[in-house]
Parts: structure tokens; sequence; C-alpha cells
């Protein structure tokens, strides 16, 4: 049985999000892991366990039990929905669904800054999720200097089995049609 990984890689406010619902709607057997959910869980239940500094370790527990549950015990098509910009992260992520047998899929949103700075200005998306940051522009500003600094990379062909960018809202509905088909051709 062979199962796809979906991993979004992009900005805060770039429509990971929205694009993981939306395909989770029409890819059959699947789920979307957003370590945002488990970030606005933390926050609202257990406030006192965060870190103060530093990397949150529980969140990624969090995140990677819920990840080890979906590989070993479900036959879903798993869709991960963070930022995913650190590209050694990124290749061990991989590295792990690919010894699990699954067919690897990138999905980079490349939205221009202006976007992206027009989308925060109207959000009323929970800063609950943040924990280093006051504000989304805040995230924002600090994503867009770490671009391309260190191993805060743009995925490239090879990365994964399939890349595909999208650079617009019009793309996403090419792309989760994509993903769809190749469903089909890796035996779910």
């Amino acid at each position: 049985m062979n199962r796809l990984v979906i991993m979004t890689v992009g900005k805060t406010h770039s429509g990971k999000t929205t694009f993981a619902k939306a395909l989770e709607k029409e890819l059959h057997n699947s789920v979307v892991i957003d370590q945002d959910n488990h970030a606005e869980f933390l926050h609202s239940y257990y406030q006192t366990l965060l870190p103060k500094q530093g990397p949150n370790v529980i969140k990624y527990a969090i995140t990677k039990t819920i990840v080890d549950y979906a590989v070993n015990e479900t036959n879903c098509h798993i869709i991960r929905c963070n930022s995913h910009r650190s590209r050694k992260s990124r290749l061990d992520q991989l590295a792990y669904y690919h010894e699990k047998g699954f067919t690897s899929i990138l999905v980079n949103f490349e939205i221009p800054t202006h976007v992206l700075e027009e989308r925060i200005a109207k959000s009323n998306r929970s800063k609950n999720v943040l924990r280093v940051a006051s504000t989304f522009e805040e995230v924002l500003t600090r994503q867009e200097n770490e671009t391309n600094k260190g191993d805060i990379l743009a995925p490239v062909e090879g990365e994964a089995n399939h890349l595909f960018v999208i650079k617009n809202s019009d793309d996403i509905r090419s792309v989760i049609e994509i993903i769809v088909n190749l469903a089909q051709h890796v035996g779910i």
C-alpha cells in the first residue's frame, strides 16, 4: 500500500492551511496534521507547560505522536500543514516518510510579500498560536529576514518525489487536481 505525504512550505498567511483543508476534502482517506492546532491546544489547556524560551519541545512531541500514529496505525494520506522552511528539517521528515513507503509531495507557496501583508492586515486569525512573536506582522518580518540564510531555503526538484509551486490563489485548484490524480495512481 503506497500513500502520499504532502508537505506545505511557506511563510505565514501564504495559504497553507486553506490549501490543506481544501485538499483534505478532495483527497479520499487523508488527514491534515497542522502544528498550529497543537499550539492552540497547548495555549488553551497547558499554558504553564509552554517553554519560556527556546524550541517548543512539547508542541513538537505532540506533532510527532500524531504523525507516528497516522503513519503506523492508519492507511491515510498525510497532509503536513506547517511552514517547513528549514531544508534540513524538511529533508529529515521526508526521509522518515520515504522509509515508511510514502510518495512525497512538496507544495511551495511563493506568494509576494505585499499580498501576505494585505492578508495579515485583514486576518482575524487567533494569535494564540504565536509564542515568540506577538503579531503576525512580526512573524512575517522575521521570516523575510531569514529567507535564503542558513538552511531557510525554498525546496528544489529532487527533495521530494513531486514539487509544486503556488504563486497565487489561481494555482490551488490545479495543484489539488494533480495530487488527487497522483493518489489514484499510487494504489489507494
